[in-house]
């Protein structure tokens, strides 16, 4: 088993660095009227982030080794949140959008498929707790 640490430290209020195991620093804070300063992302957006960058890095991946060239690529990322406390997501929406010449659908389901049920650790955690639906558009350039 691997172990992952992580250090989320004080600096005023509500608002926190943090530090993980690759030594880089997040800031995180809340906004005024909570006692934060409104400086940086909400600890509950980096989950959002978490998701997207875990899922588009393996898709990215997948299509690169297919040697399908992209011009760009994007995931973009809604969440539903309940109302009571504790608010948490309960369904998040990934729509990936691709763009490029001549990108076929069945190798853009592929890798979305591998990354959603084989590779991506985030959606393998989150599944269990809410529902995720995805969808895809291509463009062509």
């Amino acid at each position: 088993m691997s172990i992952s640490k992580a250090v989320v430290k004080q600096l005023e209020g509500i608002t926190f660095a943090g530090k993980t195991d690759s030594g880089h620093w997040i800031m995180m804070d809340g906004p005024e009227d909570f006692g934060g300063s409104d400086a940086a992302i909400r600890p509950k957006e980096l989950l959002l982030l978490g998701l997207g960058g875990c899922t588009a890095s393996d898709v990215a991946s997948i299509l690169k080794k297919k040697r399908i060239a992209l011009s760009s690529f994007d995931v973009n990322i809604e969440a539903e949140m309940t109302e009571e406390h504790p608010k948490v997501y309960s369904k998040i929406t990934l729509e990936y959008v691709f763009k490029g010449k001549g990108i076929k659908p069945s190798d853009v389901e592929r890798a979305i498929d591998l990354s959603l049920t084989k590779y991506c650790g985030v959606t393998a955690m989150f599944e269990k707790s809410m529902e995720i639906i995805h969808t895809y558009k291509i463009v062509e350039d």
